[in-house]
């Protein structure tokens, strides 16, 4: 017997920004959700098409994954391009053979908001006004009041034998 499965999320209006992506039934912490998808080019292409893009705006769908590929998902992306930032995350990105998929960390009720931390990274030539630029707007009390990394990180501490998550980055062009 085949049976259809219920989607695991839709896209609707956010009171977090814009459109937002909800969970339409329970699932489960380590569920593999969605890949993030769009067209794979360049950072340099990725710097090119966005070039004439105001200072001000902070609406992106470019996802870093590594030094050599960034994911436009303006072009041939998917809803995962819908899924907002949060300082208190339910969900986290994780880079798999060079592709972004989203993962829940916790198990997440049906009509909960999906969101992962962008961990935006912050640049030398950045304007004073970045953090206002990339506010956070998640709501949570823990909320750090920006998508950026924070100014300065923590370095992590190296338990012996183990290792440490690097998550990967998605990131804002000027």
């Amino acid at each position: 017997m085949n049976t259809i499965r219920k989607p695991m999320f839709r896209v609707r209006r956010s009171r977090v920004h814009g459109l937002g992506v909800f969970a339409t039934r329970r699932i489960r912490k380590g569920t593999r959700i969605v890949e993030y998808l769009g067209e794979r080019i360049s950072h340099r292409e990725a710097d090119r098409r966005y070039a004439t893009k105001a200072a001000n705006d902070n609406h992106t769908f470019l996802y870093i994954v590594d030094r050599g590929v960034v994911i436009d998902a303006g072009v041939d992306g998917n809803d995962a391009r819908f899924i907002n930032h949060g300082c208190d995350p339910n969900c986290e990105s994780v880079t798999e053979n060079r592709r972004i998929y989203i993962e829940a960390i916790g198990t997440i009720q049906p009509g909960d908001e999906l969101k992962y931390d962008y961990s935006i990274g912050r640049d030398r030539d950045d304007p004073p006004n970045i953090d206002e630029i990339f506010a956070c707007r998640c709501g949570v009390a823990s909320c750090r009041g920006t998508m950026l990394w924070p100014a300065k990180r923590p370095k992590p501490r190296l338990r012996k034998g183990r290792k440490v998550r690097t998550p990967a980055r998605k990131t804002a062009r000027k």
